[in-house]
């Protein structure tokens, strides 16, 4: 016997790789879902960068079946409008920046709830993220899933292998990338 699902989820998506594990999970263990991607991510810089990633999640689309909405509008200037006069607080506005636009949309697009693979990293502030989302949801009033999905970080790295995804080196934010660079080089 088949679940057929009567929900639908739209999961923030920041890149191809880090999808591969939420969507599995997802998918495994509630079948009452249906699983919808977005991705929306006006802070990713450079611009091939961008593209880059992109792609990448087309092609993660193509080979796993997942529907995916796109936000390709590059608005790197209203990115850094948001953030040059927070740049202490800069991970804290983006996050708020992508989840609110990811509730908004769901909301609109009839979905019951929203989540982020945002969640699945461990280099990212994961509290942080949990928190402004809950946020979110209460004002946007649309259901927010949490789920650390950081247990299925390594096999998300393994599935992104194996599909042959590009893995970028750095958050996708111009301070992140110019942060890698900053790094004392170990020898």
């Amino acid at each position: 016997m088949q679940i057929t699902p009567d929900k639908k989820i739209l999961v923030h998506i920041c890149c191809g790789p880090c999808a591969a594990y939420p969507v599995k999970y997802l998918r495994e263990n509630h079948p009452e879902y249906a699983v919808g991607g977005y991705f929306y991510n006006p802070n990713i810089h450079p611009y091939k960068e961008f593209s880059k990633r992109l792609e990448t999640l087309k092609n993660f689309s193509q080979s796993t079946g997942l529907e995916i909405i796109i936000n390709d509008n590059y608005d790197l200037e209203y990115f850094l409008g948001k953030i040059l006069s927070q740049k202490e607080n800069r991970c804290r506005v983006c996050y708020e920046m992508r989840l609110r636009n990811t509730a908004i949309l769901a909301k609109k697009e009839g979905f019951d709830a929203f989540t982020a693979t945002l969640l699945v990293s461990p280099y990212q502030k994961h509290e942080l993220i949990k928190d402004i989302a809950q946020k979110i949801a209460q004002e946007e009033k649309i259901e927010f899933h949490y789920f650390d999905f950081r247990p299925g970080w390594q096999q998300g790295v393994k599935i992104s292998r194996e599909l042959e995804l590009y893995r970028q080196p750095y958050c996708g934010c111009i301070f992140s990338e110019m942060e890698r660079y900053r790094k004392p080089r170990k020898e």
